[in-house]
């Protein structure tokens, strides 16, 4: 069964929001390619992917600022595809704010409440700006915020309509590193708070990953996986998941056999065994993968692991690590991450060292026969999608 489908089938009750073979082309380009999902009500879901993927496209049909050109859009039961934004219970914070630069904090946040004809939104307004934490502000303009302070009074804006659904796309692009991780927990705590579906798009592994219930990676317009972080991060599905959630060493390799609960792989002349219930596939050509800080690096090899003789060709430090490339026989650098407890002394490059790894500490992935180097996963976003 694919992703897709298990998410479709496992949200089916208590789900806000159902994409059904939504498509979206322009022209001969299609940038959504027959997308079914099912995002639970009151979770906070992630749509995660590279610049060009498809998710920025797929936030504007639910929102309504583009039409599918085939499948449907649904909240709850009712089919909003045709639906013109204005009628459809969500609303949307961009990157950019969009706040108006001539009203004050307070009209900003009331600026809806305000075309729908409510007359008493003052206790409304303050109760917002109280939940992200801007109690004061409301008499200040846009120009006299910070960045932060501006995307809290975006998230206002739009909570104060009591949406069904939140749509955030890219809302933390604008921010510093510091900030933006501090917005993460915020909007995370917020989301938790008012029990509204948020669905956020982002080309960022870590936001998806800290603030996310549910994941889907997108590629090419299609669904790669589907699941919570954990599950996803520990067991990808794919290659392009392995390295887009993180790193990964991948060995191309071919499953040789079963020895009991284990599956058995031959790379690069090495004989290797990963446990069945990790393997995503089990026959045939293969990715063995593991994922860089579970590898361990020394002198001498370890007992009970698996193991790969190298020379060190680079150290990065990194503040809570070390990353080391290690050149393996077969021409391949790895890729492992070392905490920096203080216990051992850095490794220099040149050093020969030995690589290892526990058996179950691996995965299996599906590998065409054609393919004998990892695939390289571009992570840089570099324009909305």
């Amino acid at each position: 069964m694919t992703d897709a489908k298990r998410s479709e089938e496992a949200g089916a009750s208590g789900a806000d929001l159902h994409l059904v073979g939504v498509t979206k082309r322009f022209g001969t380009f299609t940038a959504v390619d027959d997308l079914t999902l099912t995002v639970p009500r009151g979770s906070f879901f992630a749509l995660l992917g590279a610049s060009g993927c498809g998710k920025t496209t797929t936030l504007r049909m639910i929102a309504g600022l583009e039409e599918p050109t085939a499948g449907r859009v649904l909240l709850d039961d009712r089919d909003v595809t045709r639906l013109r934004p204005y009628q459809r219970p969500v609303n949307t914070v961009f990157q950019s704010y969009a706040l108006f630069p001539h009203l004050t904090i307070a009209d900003n946040v009331a600026f809806g409440l305000r075309r729908r004809g409510v007359k008493q939104y003052a206790e409304q307004v303050e109760r917002m700006l109280h939940l992200v934490e801007m109690d004061g502000f409301g008499r200040r303009k846009p120009a006299q915020l910070s960045g932060g302070q501006q995307q809290r009074v975006a998230l206002a804006r739009a909570l104060v309509n009591h949406p069904q659904v939140l749509l955030l796309d890219e809302p933390l692009g604008a921010l510093d590193l510091k900030l933006r991780r501090q917005m993460q927990v915020e909007l995370k705590r917020i989301q938790t708070e008012v029990g509204i579906t948020f669905v956020h798009v982002t080309h960022d592994q870590e936001e998806a990953m800290t603030m996310a219930d549910t994941v889907a990676v997108l590629n090419a317009g299609k669904i790669e996986q589907f699941g919570s972080p954990v599950d996803m991060y520990d067991l990808p599905g794919t290659a392009f998941v392995a390295n887009f959630l993180g790193r990964s060493n991948l060995l191309a390799g071919t499953v040789t056999g079963r020895g009991g609960d284990d599956v058995l792989v031959e790379a690069y002349g090495g004989r290797y065994s990963v446990p069945a219930a990790r393997a995503r596939a089990a026959d045939g050509t293969v990715w063995l993968g593991v994922r860089p800080e579970k590898l361990r690096i020394g002198t001498e090899a370890l007992a009970g692991h698996h193991e790969v003789r190298g020379i060190v060709t680079d150290s990065s430090y990194l503040g809570v690590s070390t990353q080391y490339l290690v050149r393996a026989p077969w021409g391949d650098e790895l890729t492992v991450f070392v905490p920096n407890s203080g216990v051992a002394a850095p490794l220099a490059v040149a050093s020969e060292v030995t690589v290892s790894w526990r058996p179950e500490h691996a995965f299996l992935l599906s590998r065409p026969a054609n393919e004998t180097h990892a695939p390289v996963v571009d992570t840089e976003e570099v324009a909305a999608t």
